[in-house]
């Protein structure tokens, strides 16, 4: 069996936390709000912070979204990425605003002499860059070349703006491949794996929304990141973006690559379930939803995984006709009656939590 074995790639540091290396993986998203809008773009960013995010993401449209970019900047501590289409100048305008790195678009950036600006712009802010290749938004020579937006013409993109930087001595990069195909997506990013050391980006792009945009989405992600390749990641939704990072956040769980927050095990029930299981997963759900510390919580509906799962969660639940039992580290502590479960569990994990876990 192959174990999980992550790439080797250069660390680089963003504001207070690092990417690449042995650093753990980071979550990101986007706020959705228009820019120019502090205050409401300032809250989403607090939401974010909240739900477990470590990095977001802040679309730069023009000269006032920038001017706003730098209030917003103040009012926040988490590391902010300045999105930069089209317009150079932007990019050095956030950059002496304060961004922590800059996002441009190999596709629509412009000359290599506009580069060179915005790279000399970040080495004095000291910040690093991410090359964000698009495959909606790829290099007209390229697309000629290759006839369609391929994973072959997405890696030419990266490379060919990673070597102009390299030229300009600039090698504090990051680097992306996306696309709203998960396989190209997939293919673009272990073929680049192979090439270059630097950290990667993944996601997919425009992924939709709903269970398509998260299956999308889930999909993509953990090919490449149970190859070792992504160092830091952004579920992209057509969604509030704090369901962004519950995602991304369940996902690195799921896959043993982060130990934040409280997982929650339930059954999917069958025929031997006699309460409303449903309605109790949904109360512990929404309760635990903050607990940053790890805890794994186990929901389960009878007697028949209900005793082992409870057992080897932190707190379980096992149900039985009307009521049920409360497990604690592999202990049964009490039978509850199956309207207070919900409750005692809650009660349970807080309790667990003001002990250390133990």
């Amino acid at each position: 069996m192959q174990y999980y074995q992550r790439r080797i790639s250069k660390k680089i540091k963003v504001r207070n936390l690092f990417i690449g290396g042995d650093s753990p993986i980071t979550v990101q998203s986007m706020v959705k709000t228009d820019t120019r809008e502090v205050y409401a773009t300032v809250r989403q960013i607090k939401r974010l912070v909240e739900a477990g995010c470590d990095i977001v993401r802040i679309a730069l449209p023009d000269n006032e979204a920038c001017n706003a970019f730098k209030q917003i900047r103040d009012q926040v501590d988490i590391p902010l990425i300045a999105d930069i289409h089209f317009d150079y100048r932007l990019a050095i305008k956030a950059a002496e605003y304060g961004a922590d790195k800059i996002r441009i678009n190999p596709g629509n950036i412009g000359s290599r002499q506009r580069i060179e600006k915005v790279v000399e712009a970040c080495k004095l802010a000291e910040i690093p860059i991410r090359i964000g290749v698009n495959a909606g938004s790829l290099e007209r020579d390229l697309l000629k070349k290759y006839q369609h937006p391929s994973a072959e013409a997405m890696v030419e993109s990266a490379l060919r703006h990673i070597s102009l930087m390299e030229e300009m001595g600039f090698e504090e990069l990051i680097i992306s491949l996306k696309s709203s195909d998960v396989l190209k997506t997939t293919q673009a990013y272990i073929m680049l794996a192979g090439k270059v050391d630097y950290p990667f980006h993944i996601g997919i792009s425009e992924a939709g929304a709903g269970l398509a945009g998260v299956t999308k989405s889930t999909t993509g992600l953990a090919i490449l990141l149970w190859q070792g390749i992504g160092d830091t990641i952004r579920v992209s939704l057509t969604a509030d973006p704090v369901d962004e990072v519950r995602v991304a956040l369940s996902l690195l769980k799921a896959l043993n690559l982060r130990n934040q927050g409280a997982e929650l095990i339930s059954c999917p029930l069958c025929g031997r379930c006699r309460v409303d299981l449903v309605k109790t997963v949904e109360q512990v759900e929404k309760a635990i939803s903050k607990i940053k510390h790890p805890l794994k919580i186990a929901v389960m509906g009878c007697e028949v995984n209900g005793p082992g799962e409870a057992r080897e969660a932190d707190i379980g639940y096992a149900a039985g006709k009307g009521s049920g039992l409360i497990f604690k580290k592999g202990k049964i502590i009490k039978k509850v009656d199956h309207q207070k479960a919900a409750a005692e569990l809650i009660h349970q994990a807080e309790e667990l939590i003001k002990r250390g876990n133990k």
